[in-house]
This record gives structure tokens, C-alpha cells and sequence, in this order.
């Protein structure tokens, strides 16, 4: 597998607050890598990092093109999807007029993979409330709109901010669920969850945050084994 998304020596402020630390992480072509780590330990921050929403410096190349100085519009265009942790939806306008603003502006030489019909397959609550207005939905409802939103960018890569955030459990096994069906369709994702439970279940590598730096980084296998790092930086053990 290429990589398609290169993070070398990445660091990142917020004003005069040091964020990032000299972070390297890279996410190769229809992998899922998770991202766990404590609360304040920069998961998020990196994802706005990438999406050019927090001054940064240090090499950040999607697909082989630097994203240093893009406006966040022109990442996502280059094929970066990204779903906050504060779903982000438009209230006043309803599921399916939400769903549009998420399209492609413009198709980068292919069909777009993500379809109207994909959403609603993926989350038929979606389709049964396409006329109901965003503001409207519940939290799990406002987090799978976000997600399908997302996707009608048609990504390559979809950066996801802890998507289970507040979920009742049964909403967390359909967003589980359909990120399941996405990586078994080959999209990339970096996913930033703190349930061990479901990264284990949809990664394929997982790394670890810490103090703004990568602590540890290796495939499930791997991380299964090191209990010493589960207990040190996810107090788990």
C-alpha cells in the first residue's frame, strides 16, 4: 500500500500554547489507523491540524501534495474528509439539504464513490427524516448526518473525531457499523477514539498520544501486548 497521508516533525499552537510536538504518523491507502490517547493529549488538535484549522509547521503531504498554507476547502477537495467532534451540522435546513452542501464540487478525474443512496444505506434513520430539519435530529442522528456529509465529499481519507462521543449504545453499533462498511470498501480513515473496544474493532494499526507526541505506534497485534502503555498514557489496567 502507498502512504497517503505523511506527517513528519508536525507541531501546532493554540497562540502561545504549545499543542503538537514534533509529531510523525503516516496512513497508507485503505487503511483505518486509530488514534487513542487521554483527553487533552492533541488527537484533536491534529486533526485540525491536517485540515489547516490550527497554525502548524513541519511537513504535511496528502497524495504526495504539501498542504502547508491550503485553506481547509482546498484540503477537502484534495480528497480529505473531516468529521468534528462537535457535529457540525446546519440546523435550519433540512437532512437532505445538508446532505447537498457535502458534495463534490468538483470530481478529482473519477465517479464519485459516495452517493445520495450510500448515505441513506449506510443510515436509513437519514432517508426516513430527509425533510427534517438538522436542528431538529438527536445527537446521534446530528453524528451520522455529519458522517454522511462527509462522505458525499468523496474522500480518500476520512478523519473522524471521536464519533461515539456521547451515543447511546445503540446509536454507537450502527456508526460502528457503518464505518465497518466503509474500510471494507478500501476508504482510509484516521480514527480518533477513546473506546478501545471499537478501534480495536474497525483499525487496522493504532497509535497513541501523549502530551502532544506519539508514544506508540504498531498493528493491534502489537498493542495488545503492551500493557505498559495502556496503563501509563490510557490508564487501562
Amino acid at each position: 500500500m502507498t502512504t497517503l497521508l505523511d506527517i513528519r516533525g508536525l507541531n501546532a499552537w493554540y497562540g502561545a500554547s504549545h499543542a503538537l510536538h514534533g509529531v510523525t504518523l503516516q496512513i497508507r491507502s485503505g487503511e483505518v489507523l486509530a488514534l487513542v490517547g487521554r483527553n487533552g493529549s492533541g488527537r484533536s488538535t491534529l486533526a485540525r491540524a491536517i485540515m489547516g484549522l490550527v497554525r502548524s509547521e513541519g511537513e504535511l503531504r496528502f497524495a504526495g501534495q504539501a498542504l502547508a498554507g491550503l485553506r481547509t476547502f482546498e484540503i477537502a477537495r484534495l480528497g480529505v474528509g473531516y468529521v468534528p467532534e462537535h457535529r457540525d451540522v446546519f440546523p435550519t435546513l433540512n437532512v437532505h439539504e445538508n446532505l447537498q452542501l457535502g458534495i463534490a464540487p468538483q470530481a478529482r478525474g473519477r465517479a464519485p464513490r459516495f452517493t445520495f443512496d450510500d448515505a441513506y444505506t449506510l443510515f436509513p434513520v437519514l432517508h426516513e427524516r430527509k425533510r427534517t430539519r438538522a436542528g431538529a435530529l438527536s445527537g446521534g442522528e446530528q453524528q451520522m448526518l455529519t458522517l454522511a456529509r462527509a462522505l458525499l465529499g468523496d474522500p480518500d481519507l476520512l478523519v473522524i473525531d471521536e464519533p461515539g462521543e456521547g451515543l447511546a449504545s445503540m446509536v454507537m453499533m450502527q456508526v460502528a457499523q457503518a464505518l465497518r462498511t466503509l474500510r471494507d470498501r478500501g476508504l482510509a480513515m484516521l480514527l480518533i477514539e477513546q473506546r478501545l473496544v471499537m478501534a480495536r474493532d474497525i483499525a487496522n494499526r493504532v497509535a497513541v498520544m501523549g502530551h502532544g507526541e506519539i508514544v506508540f505506534e504498531g498493528d493491534l497485534a502489537v498493542f495488545a501486548q503492551r500493557t505498559d502503555v495502556m496503563r501509563e498514557w490510557l490508564g487501562v489496567g
